[in-house]
């Protein structure tokens, strides 16, 4: 079966590497930076392709030739390249990001005959699977809760950050309006919102705030509240609040000495270079996914924690394996006849299936990735 994975970033290469790792699968990566590829390609038994992927018909001419695709692009050029692949009527696993609504292409995937799964990380990703899963055997979902971060262990001044994944998509989190659910409706709220600190260990207290991560979920799951909080060291959101607030993330140009700038484009050339993840650097994931509803007149809260750690024999990175061994075990999965639901898939999706998640939770396992659950009975229903 023949693989190509769009997108040779810190997440697209690991993609790549993972399935080449196994016989069945002649895996292929494109991007338009010759040093991404020759990063990717000197390490792992894959063919580099250099492609324009912004163009939405190289896409589609370059997907044809394959059985499955991955995508791996950043989140802003993530809803056209997905489009792209499906009009060309591949099987393609997502992990763009991108904030449009995937649900527009649905009856283009369903007259394609195609399975496309959308936002399959590890939040959004495994967050929505576990969500879907817990939801389908309860009988009423009240709550929703995912706080989820990628950090560095060592903490740098000033941000005591670094980059895990694609830093612009990094920068949607500070300024996406996120949404939320209350009391059944569906509110959006400032990023950066609502702080609050949280202990996580081993790695102590975190700060989380409002982002965007809900995603389909805030339309799929019929849950009373719902939310998802971004983590980061304590003091980190104060530093982006005042870079936000004083114009630094701002889209619409200004005029400086005659020349004509975006505010963002400044800030990024400064921020990204000290946020780069430099070889050897550990980074660290931390999720807990909170769940809890009523089954059989009792409410029951489903706790799910992660805590991984940068891969010191193999050199990846951990959000890179989180994120993308997600999408390489869901593509198996599709490989092999498991999953095979025509149209736009949301992961949530996935997760009304505990074959599924039995398949993924184990493929996850075998790579170092463990999810550990905890099951408590809150109290009796008095709806008797």
């Amino acid at each position: 079966m023949k693989v190509i994975v769009l997108g040779a970033g810190l997440v697209g290469g690991p993609i790549a590497a993972d399935l080449a790792e196994e016989d069945r699968f002649e895996v292929s990566i494109a991007d338009i930076s010759e040093e991404a590829l020759a990063r990717v390609g000197s390490k792992y038994s894959v063919v580099t392709i250099q492609k324009d992927l912004s163009d939405p018909e190289t896409v589609r001419k370059l997907a044809g030739g394959y059985d499955f695709v991955i995508n791996a692009v950043p989140g802003d050029m993530g809803f056209r390249t997905f489009k792209a692949v499906i009009e060309a009527g591949k099987r393609i696993v997502d992990i763009a990001f991108f904030p449009e609504d995937p649900f527009q292409l649905s009856e283009l995937a369903l007259k394609q005959k195609v399975t496309a799964v959308m936002d399959c990380g590890v939040a959004p990703g495994m967050s929505n699977i576990l969500t879907g899963y817990v939801d389908h055997l309860l009988d009423k979902t009240e709550t929703v809760v995912i706080y989820v971060g990628g950090l560095p262990e060592k903490r740098d001044w000033p941000y005591e950050y670094k980059a895990v994944f694609s830093p612009a998509d990094v920068l949607e989190e500070y300024t996406r309006p996120a949404r939320v659910v209350e009391n059944g409706k569906i509110l959006i709220k400032p990023a950066l919102t609502e702080t609050e600190i949280i202990d996580f260990p081993p790695v102590g207290e975190l700060e989380a705030f409002n982002s965007d991560g809900l995603r389909t979920l805030a339309a799929t799951i019929n849950g009373v509240n719902m939310k998802e909080k971004t983590l980061r060291y304590p003091g980190h959101v104060e530093k982006m609040l005042v870079l936000r607030e004083t114009g630094f993330f701002s889209k619409k140009e200004i005029e400086i000495n005659g020349v004509r700038i975006r505010p963002l484009d400044f800030t990024s050339r400064l921020l990204f270079p000290k946020w780069k993840l430099k070889d050897g650097d550990i980074d660290l994931t931390v999720m807990r996914v909170i769940i809890e509803g009523e089954k059989d007149r009792k409410r029951l809260r489903y706790t799910y924690d992660l805590f991984d750690r940068f891969d010191e024999k193999t050199g990846i990175h951990s959000m890179a394996r989180t994120t993308g061994y997600t999408a390489t075990v869901v593509l198996r999965m599709i490989a092999d006849g498991i999953y095979d639901r025509p149209g736009i898939s949301a992961p949530e999706y996935i997760g009304r299936s505990g074959k599924c998640v039995e398949y993924i939770l184990a493929g996850l396992k075998e790579r170092g990735i463990e999810y550990r659950e905890k099951i408590e009975v809150l109290t009796e229903s008095c709806d008797k």
